[in-house]
């Protein structure tokens, strides 16, 4: 394996332009035509391949940050279009012809299985996925989404005559004066209801697309195509089940006497939505930095007192180029981190407004760098990148073990003890929460003729099921497209389901972070280099823990965090 996170092969130069097809063209033309005389000559196809996928991957993660920073900018929204409708039915078409190229070739068993064999065996899947048919509706799939982008980012508010980010409205739902909280809680539902229409229109759209790319593939519905399009080769929809189930029977208990206790503290007739997120002791919001230099500068530090490694892999990041960190008016919601392939250089988008749960996302976004630093000599693009059940242990995990570490952003050592409670508890509610749009998916897209009603009735059942212990009263409306604010129904359909197997994984990692912190992070370090050359259970198992969807180990785990809530203070 390569040393270096320089490109391996000379194939690709290195100011291709990779977001015009007739750039790219000419080089995917040569690999199509390239006569393949022995294992070598595939292991060097594969390789130059990688290379220049990297350069188109790197293209499309440019314009789609541009898109996200500016939504409100036609210039980079129709780059963004552009590329989707002219250059990824493209790359599409082309990937399929050399993936079946690879997998057919005569000396494709004689590469090394071992080193090749993960890589292959998602290389059949999706040759066995593909069908020319769905290339323009996978495109239409992917412009929806964009839509949804957009009217997400142009939601704003006004609030006592100034006009807000739907990030920068959350700030007030931590307020002490409970009329404060109700009214900017109002404010954000009914901004959101507003689009209700307009984002059933989009989500109708999606499913009716969806469901016709599954049956051009031969399957009965989406959920089962994404199952092997999303290489889930390791567990089953059966094994989700279990997994609400378990969330049902051992977190929704505790999240729900959580909401008890929590109503008593505040002396509520009735626990309202707007007030999940205020302190119970009346205590203002946690305020660890102002300003995205802040957030930075401590984070550094935060990672430096860690370990020097992670601390110097996060100061790559100080470049100028790869933060975008502040919320604004026309940004995207929510936050990511995408790698760019080609120079091996991650990108971290937020929309931080000074919170706790900025600092977290922070740091979650930080663990997904350092995966992609860490795994970024791989000289194989497809190694470069882990199954995404695996990347969110190398997030969640690094939230857990940065704990200690939290201090950096707090001069007071009970607010640091604070923002760690706040987190374990939020544990209760967050494995529920995946379960639920988990469980809504699979229902979704295995009754795809069904009604908007039905879909509410639908939601509404789940959320009863595992959503906590509110009074609704009079926001029945609100509640009832409660979910049309989670991006990833729209977005990345069935990317949800990875954040509660990786929160299960990422506790084991902290349960050995509690006995040995240096076993712990280097183990961490070293699973993280493996990137996604290695089946999903033996990344885990690299991490020294395991893939697990049962109520024995979410009981076990919940009990750990029971105890180390003991120990801090209130």
């Amino acid at each position: 394996m390569s040393t270096t996170a320089m490109p391996v092969t000379d194939f690709v130069p290195a100011d291709l332009d990779g977001s015009r097809w007739d750039n790219l063209k000419p080089y995917y033309d040569k690999l199509l035509a390239r006569e393949l005389k022995c294992e070598n000559c595939l292991e060097q196809l594969i390789l130059d391949r990688s290379e220049l996928d990297a350069t188109a991957s790197e293209a499309s993660a440019n314009l789609y940050i541009s898109m996200t920073c500016h939504t409100d900018e036609d210039a980079h929204k129709s780059a963004y279009l552009e590329f989707v409708e002219n250059v990824q039915p493209q790359l599409k078409e082309v990937g399929f012809a050399l993936d079946r190229k690879i997998v057919e070739s005569e000396h494709v068993s004689k590469l090394d299985q071992a080193r090749y064999g993960v890589m292959l065996r998602d290389i059949r899947a999706d040759v066995e996925l593909f069908r020319d048919e769905n290339i323009p509706l996978q495109t239409q799939d992917t412009k929806l989404g964009q839509q949804f982008s957009e009217v997400s980012g142009a939601m704003t508010v006004q609030f006592r005559g100034e006009e807000k980010t739907m990030p920068q409205m959350a700030t007030y739902i931590q307020e002490n004066d409970r009329a404060t909280r109700e009214e900017a809680w109002r404010g954000m539902a009914e901004r959101r209801i507003q689009d209700r229409d307009r984002l059933d229109d989009i989500f109708d759209e999606m499913i009716r697309v969806r469901h016709q790319i599954a049956r051009n593939a031969g399957f009965d519905n989406y959920r089962d195509y994404m199952f092997k399009a999303k290489h889930r080769f390791d567990y089953t929809p059966a094994d989700c089940e279990a997994y609400h189930a378990a969330a049902a029977s051992i977190c929704v208990p505790v999240m729900r006497a959580s909401n008890a206790t929590r109503k008593q503290e505040l002396g509520a007739d009735a626990l309202r939505p707007w007030d999940l997120g205020v302190d119970v002791k009346g205590r203002d919001p946690l305020r660890p930095f102002s300003g995205s230099d802040e957030l930075i500068e401590g984070t550094s530090k935060l990672f430096h007192d860690m370990s020097r490694d992670l601390g110097d892999l996060f100061d790559r990041l100080r470049d100028g180029t790869s933060l975008d960190l502040e919320t604004r008016k026309g940004k995207s919601p929510g936050g990511y981190q995408y790698h760019r392939d080609r120079s091996r250089q991650p990108f971290i988008f937020m929309n931080a407004a000074g919170l706790q749960r900025d600092l977290q996302t922070m740091i979650h976004e930080a663990g997904h760098a350092f995966h992609a630093m860490l795994s970024e000599n791989d000289p194989l693009l497809h190694y470069r990148h882990s199954p995404i059940e695996f990347a969110e242990v190398a997030s969640m995990g690094m939230e857990l073990l940065a704990q200690p570490y939290l201090d950096q952003f707090y001069d007071a050592p009970a607010d640091a003890d604070r923002a760690r409670r706040e987190h374990l508890e939020g544990l209760a509610t967050m494995i529920p929460w995946t379960a639920t749009i988990d469980a809504f998916q699979h229902w979704i897209y295995t009754h795809p003729d069904h009604t908007r009603e039905e879909r509410t009735a639908h939601w509404l059942e789940l959320e009863s099921t595992f959503g906590p212990a509110v009074d609704w009263t009079g926001l029945e409306d609100f509640r009832a497209s409660m979910w049309q604010k989670q991006l990833h129904l729209f977005e990345v359909p069935f990317y949800y389901i990875e954040y509660g197997i990786a929160q299960l994984g990422a506790l084991q990692l902290w349960q050995i972070g509690r006995r040995d912190e240096s076993q712990a992070i280097g183990k961490y370090r070293e699973a993280l280099t493996l990137g996604g050359s290695q089946p999903l259970p033996d990344l885990f198992n690299a991490c020294g823990i395991k893939l697990a969807f049962d109520s024995d180990t979410m009981g076990s785990l919940m009990d750990d965090v029971a105890s180390e809530l003991e120990r801090l203070p209130v």
